[in-house]
């Protein structure tokens, strides 16, 4: 490489550098190509094995080109965001394709991906947006579009590629990153308000739930003990899978008197990956009217469960605006407020408030279950949900998740209870896995005073799909099963197993012929049926 060239390079990174956090600000150098660290390669970009460097009208461009079929040629940067990062990024791209063929998937195509990463290395969402191409285009395609950056990244992956495509070629002429604002963001589709839902005239419903000291009860005083199955698959697919099949399963089969639902607000208000634009979740909440429906009319109730990790946002507030509006005093529906709160303090979780805060901030006793992060850094708090319910006039009984992702409820045995304001009544939830330890501490203490829904509860044959746990935090699996379903069954908490999904463990069942698994499925099915456990071993 020439002087020249070189400390022409040096000095522009210099000055992207410098300039990063301006709007507007370009964050790749050599973004077109044209400057080289050598005679036969773009400077700042490393080579892959079929890349070349060609140059068409004096300008240059990198083509990408498998040699054999399913081969991935990808072209890899990373860029550290300037600090503080901006809120906005603006890709820019001009691409040529040709010939694209799509490879055993059909997403392994031509694609530009790109990852935030956390400063500890973790993805982040959320992601940016994938542009694909197949088949061929006619000349060169200019690409804009801005995303947001999400909280905590710190680096951004960008992989313009060839992902395994059985064939085909992939032109990339500009490939650039600038700074942006957040007005230039693409705006989500307007929220269509949703209405009261009413019950056809005449069906079978099961009577209205409230609280009373620990217990829950019909309006008319008879006890009443929730036991069921979560019907998983709507936090992750905006039209569900086999739920039409698996709620009658649930309930007549394997004599559930509760389902749990996990939805996700950004499917219900339309903004989620893969729903058709311009529905504005419509088709989504039909679903979910049909597994209320469906539910109902065996005599059943669904826990509705916004499936968010974490924190509460304002965008949840929304959700529970929305979605209490349309079943505002359902007999068969209860609110379940926030899936798994975590890394909170007590106080944090119950008001908001600034979750980087250190003061807020909370060590959980178990492992991370997930990688998914907050959305913001400011969360409403769970008094916020609770209070976004009651505003709308119903008075279904709701149900609010503890800390540590779900499990600790020695808060609320505290301090930190909500505050119920014209409803039937709280429910708190646990979520109870073999990592989960001081059954009585942790959940005991809070049925003392509330009932307790323990809203997840499964036990895996191994720990081979369980690797975030650390060794150390891993209880034998032997009894388990019958030990927490005893438990469960000695203090008569409210539950429903998880997984009532092949494909989401711990799972209850192994396919979809609702075989039970051996390890789980087949004590949670006797459990549901009637047959008691004994506990031999609290935990």
């Amino acid at each position: 490489m020439k002087l020249r060239t070189l400390l022409a390079f040096t000095l522009g990174l210099a000055a992207f550098q410098a300039s990063a956090a301006e709007p507007g600000a370009a964050l790749i150098p050599n973004g077109n190509f044209e400057a080289l660290t050598e005679a036969t390669w773009p400077a700042g970009w490393a080579q892959p094995k079929g890349a070349a460097w060609l140059e068409e009208g004096g300008k240059h461009f990198v083509r990408l080109q498998a040699e054999k079929p399913g081969e991935m040629v990808m072209l890899f940067r990373q860029l550290t965001l300037p600090t503080p990062p901006p809120p906005a990024l603006e890709f820019r791209l001009r691409i040529r394709y040709a010939d694209i063929k799509p490879g055993t998937k059909s997403w392994f195509d031509g694609r530009v991906i790109a990852h935030f990463k956390s400063a500890t290395g973790r993805t982040l969402k959320p992601e940016p947006a994938t542009p694909a191409f197949h088949g061929s285009s006619t000349g060169w395609v200019d690409r804009a579009y801005v995303v947001k950056v999400p909280v905590g990244a710190r680096t951004l992956e960008l992989m313009p590629c060839l992902f395994q495509a059985a064939r085909g070629t992939l032109d990339i002429a500009r490939c650039e990153v600038a700074t942006a604002s957040t007005d230039q963001l693409p705006q989500p589709p307007p929220i269509v308000p949703s209405t009261t839902l009413v019950p056809e005239a005449g069906a079978k419903l099961p009577p209205e739930l409230k609280v009373a000291g620990n217990q829950l009860q019909t309006m008319a005083g008879q006890t009443v003990w929730l036991q069921g199955l979560c019907v998983d698959s709507l936090e992750w697919s905006a039209a569900g899978e086999h739920l039409k099949e698996s709620i009658p399963v649930a309930i007549e089969q394997w004599k559930a008197n509760v389902i749990r639902l996990p939805v996700k607000d950004n499917f219900w208000f339309g903004r989620g990956p893969w729903q058709k634009k311009g529905d504005s979740g419509q088709a989504y909440r039909k679903i979910v009217d049909d597994v209320i429906a469906a539910a109902a009319a065996r005599g059943a109730y669904v826990a509705l469960d916004l499936h968010r990790f974490g924190a509460p946002m304002p965008e949840h507030v929304e959700f529970w605006h929305d979605a209490a509006t349309r079943y505002k005093n359902h007999p068969a529906v209860l609110f379940e407020l926030f899936n798994e709160p975590h890394s909170l303090s007590w106080k944090l979780w119950r008001d908001g408030g600034n979750i980087t805060a250190p003061e807020n901030q909370h060590a959980d006793a178990n492992a991370a279950e997930n990688k998914e992060e907050p959305t913001g850094e400011v969360t409403t708090g769970m008094q916020a949900l609770l209070d976004a319910v009651r505003a709308t006039g119903a008075r279904n009984a709701v149900i609010a998740g503890g800390l540590d992702w779900g499990y600790d409820l020695s808060g609320v045995a505290g301090d930190y209870a909500l505050a119920e304001r014209g409803g039937n009544g709280l429910i708190y939830s646990s979520h109870v896995y073999p990592w989960k330890n001081d059954w009585t501490g942790k959940v005991l203490a809070a049925a003392r005073h509330y009932p307790v829904f323990i809203g997840e509860v499964g036990c895996p044959p191994d720990y081979k799909d369980f690797q975030f746990i650390p060794p150390g935090g891993r209880a034998p699996l032997e009894g388990w099963a019958q030990d927490m379903l005893g438990f469960i069954q000695q203090h008569k908490l409210h539950w429903t197993g998880f997984s009532f999904h092949p494909k989401c463990g711990p799972n209850a069942i192994s396919d979809w012929n609702y075989t039970p698994t051996p390890y789980w499925g087949v004590y949670v099915k006797a459990a549901l049926g009637g047959e008691r456990f004994e506990l031999k071993k609290r935990r």
